[in-house]
């Protein structure tokens, strides 16, 4: 038989193969996954983390919640990998690090570990609240929110999950540009207590750059995902605000995603005649409410989380005297602007009150700042051309930050305390301001709240002179009863990602502590890595990230006694502790050593938590009308449509949406007429469509409203409302699930 000799053949394609897949693994330094997952919470009842403003309970959502998570493997060394996760929450808890990594070792065994993952908040304050495990952070929330800890635990495991099943060979891109009036300084006082010749060497008492990494998939040359750090408050939503969002950054998220990746584009097939469209609307009267299954609200979604999807994270960093109020603070009273070194109007700290740029519109004001932290991430993402290469790598340790010997550089020891409150604290921010009585800057506490405070827990002499200046209005480091009100023990972590250094801190630096924090961490990497790192090491801050302990000052900004300086828990040399500890993180990575001892582990007191909030009770409309009836229907415009801008709404009788979170699900819905079928083309995961519910105010039945304020991309065409919901029958803990529908309406 005649022909070509096979062996020879076959053998040398498969060396050439071999040859060429040893070319293309050579350049593929890591493996990138990607992950995202809904963890909205409870959207009624539930106090929001953030303001401890006792009368901002949950009502409705603005938008969705997520969980965003990245991991990056070394692709010869997959086990070398780490985790970080950014959580749209006011911050981490230590309780939610630890039920996840216990979660994460069932599954996974020691691959994630305290070690190698990181979960960091972005400090929206317009969250559920009752996840935190230490008394002081759940007054407000009447205890633990066993379902708000619930939606964010799981969010994170499941979007790690995701992150890990998505793990593909990729690049990663680094670049770094300034946001443009995206926050300022709320503390100027104390920022010019620093020294001169240190402020002298910056051009603003903010940090205005942006961090950005952009992921790309090596196989298919498709952007994957990209996270950013920068520092601003997710305070652009008010302490009055009661509807979920994920505040400035979670709206520059939603943005960079649906730019990215945004929902397929309907267009109209009705006439574009408004006089046919209005007819046709006319004739389509509301459903009524009627049953329907679970399914059919994650069904409604607009964006399928399949896993697919653009990643786009927008992360906190030193964010401790950075308000996104970019107008400035001003008395509500007399409209001048307030006190400079107090914050106050006339001795009132409850007058004083910053502004957004969309002021006196508080979501217009969040969607600009969001906008501002988009565009230049955009501009970042679209202009990145530096490959990151080089090491993974990590170091954690749990370090106890109530009695730490700290010496300075003139060779003086001194000690960290035990974690206190200032007066300065109670009287809150320019973002929200506190409690009446009480000014930034107090220095002394009035006789009345000196009994009130001794009857809760009188400070020991040690505790006062150790804080001092500081005077203590709560000492939560010696309050025990019922469980521990203030952290003790933290973690602090390094991750590193070629020249990326990733700082996770528990807490929030202000300006000014964040960059010494980053030029110690970065120096001693420099003189103790052999050449390793240079002045090209790039160090970036991950703040409220694996717990949460509050602010760190600098020494001269804590002598003034401001909320920042006031809320620092370990008195004055707090920010030198972080020093100290992180440049013995910083110099072990640098030589290659592992950390001596892990510290001592931090308490889990979930068995120990109170829990005083009730469930929600049992529903049922009144006689004779079902779940998802309209009560009250759209109102129509006397020219009989509606054009972009306007604001149609409808309310439905309802049940509690405690009784069922519907994750990856929405409560809400905007449907547009496609031929005889209706599709979905906004949900409450919008930021034109919200979702607001309350109990009426005669009957004591759940309503549910729901507006849509119609953009201006918005096309000509027949449309309706939609309302998802559920509720428990009667007498058993069956969860049953309805919906419903508005009349229809043209817009123009």
């Amino acid at each position: 038989m005649g022909g070509w000799p096979l062996s020879p053949l076959l053998i040398g394609c498969v060396c050439f193969l071999q040859l060429q897949l040893s070319i293309i693994f050579s350049n593929h330094e890591y493996l990138i996954g990607v992950g995202s997952y809904d963890m909205t919470g409870p959207a009624a009842d539930v106090n929001m983390m953030g303001y401890a403003n006792l009368e901002q309970k949950t009502s409705g959502i603005h938008f969705r919640l997520r969980a965003r998570t990245f991991i990056v493997a070394d692709a010869s060394n997959n086990n070398n990998r780490f985790v970080f996760v950014n959580l749209d929450a006011g911050m981490a808890s230590q309780l939610l690090t630890i039920k996840v990594l216990q979660a994460l070792h069932s599954r996974y065994g020691n691959l994630y570990n305290e070690e190698n993952v990181a979960i960091s908040g972005t400090h929206t304050h317009a969250g559920p609240g009752g996840y935190l495990q230490y008394v002081i952070y759940s007054v407000t929330s009447l205890g633990f929110v066993k379902q708000s800890f619930d939606a964010i635990a799981n969010a994170i495991l499941q979007t790690i999950i995701q992150a890990h099943n998505n793990l593909k060979p990729a690049s990663i891109f680094i670049n770094t540009g300034e946001v443009k009036g995206g926050g300022i300084n709320r503390s100027p006082s104390a920022y010019l207590e620093n020294p001169a010749e240190e402020r002298a060497r910056y051009d603003s008492n903010v940090d205005r750059e942006m961090t950005l990494l952009k992921f790309v998939g090596e196989a298919s040359g498709k952007s994957i995902g990209s996270f950013n750090w920068y520092a601003t408050h997710g305070t652009s939503m008010s302490r009055d605000n009661k509807l979920i969002s994920g505040d400035n950054k979670g709206v520059a998220a939603r943005l960079f995603e649906d730019f990215f990746s945004s929902p397929s584009t309907i267009t109209s097939t009705l006439p574009p005649d408004i006089g046919q469209l209005v007819k046709k609307a006319r004739g389509i009267k509301a459903s009524g409410g009627h049953e329907c299954s679970k399914e059919r609200s994650q069904e409604a979604k607009v964006r399928k989380n399949d896993g697919s999807l653009f990643v786009a994270a927008f992360c906190q960093s030193n964010v401790g005297d950075v308000t996104p109020n970019v107008v400035g603070a001003f008395c509500i009273d007399t409209g001048k602007p307030c006190d400079f070194n107090h914050s106050s109007c006339n001795g009132n700290d409850q007058l004083c009150v910053g502004r957004g740029p969309g002021y006196p519109d508080e979501i217009l004001s969040t969607k600009m700042i969001g906008e501002r932290q988009f565009i230049t991430a955009w501009k970042l993402f679209e202009s990145a051309s530096e490959e990151l290469r080089g090491k993974i790598d990590y170091r954690h340790v749990y370090v106890n930050f109530t009695n730490i010997q700290v010496k300075l550089e003139n060779n003086k020891v001194v000690k960290t305390c035990p974690a206190a409150l200032g007066p300065g604290f109670a009287a809150g921010t320019t973002d929200g301001p506190g409690a009446f009585g009480f000014q930034q800057g107090d220095t002394k506490i009035n006789p009345f709240w000196k009994h009130l405070r001794d009857l809760l827990k009188k400070p020991s002499k040690h505790q006062v002179r150790c804080q001092s200046p500081k005077p203590v209005l709560l000492s939560t480091g010696e309050m025990f009863d019922p469980y521990p009100w203030a952290p003790a023990i933290l973690p602090i972590q390094i991750l590193r990602l070629g020249k990326l250094i990733i700082l996770s801190v528990p807490g929030e630096f202000t300006t000014m502590s964040g960059r010494r924090l980053r030029e110690a961490v970065k120096e001693t990497l420099i003189s103790n890595g052999n050449g390793e790192f240079d002045q090209d090491t790039h160090v970036v801050i991950a703040g409220l990230t694996n717990t949460y302990s509050q602010y760190i000052a600098t020494f001269e900004e804590y002598r003034q006694q401001r909320y920042e300086a006031a809320s620092t828990l370990y008195g004055p040399h707090t920010l030198s502790a972080y020093i100290q500890e992180f440049n013995k993180l910083a110099r072990a990575m640098a030589k290659g050593e592992k950390v001596a001892a892990k510290g001592p582990s931090p308490p889990d007191l979930s068995s120990q938590q109170l829990s005083l909030l009730l469930g929600p009770f049992e529903e049922s409309p009144p006689k004779g009308i079902k779940l998802g009836d309209t009560k009250q229907d759209i109102t129509l415009p006397k020219r009989g449509y509606f054009s972009k801008g306007d604001r149609p709404s409808a309310t439905f009788w309802s049940a509690n949406p405690r009784h069922d979170l519907l994750t990856e699900g929405t409560f809400a819905a905007v449907e547009m007429l496609q031929g005889k079928k209706w599709l979905t083309i906004h949900d409450d995961d919008d930021l034109s469509l919200f979702f607001k519910w309350k109990l009426d105010n005669s009957s004591l039945h759940g309503l549910a409203t729901i507006e849509w304020e119609i953009p201006n991309h918005a096309i000509s065409g027949v449309y309706r409302l939609r309302h998802f919901g559920a509720s428990k029958t009667s007498g058993t803990s069956r969860i049953s699930y309805f919906t419903g529908t508005s009349h229809a309406f043209a817009v123009k």
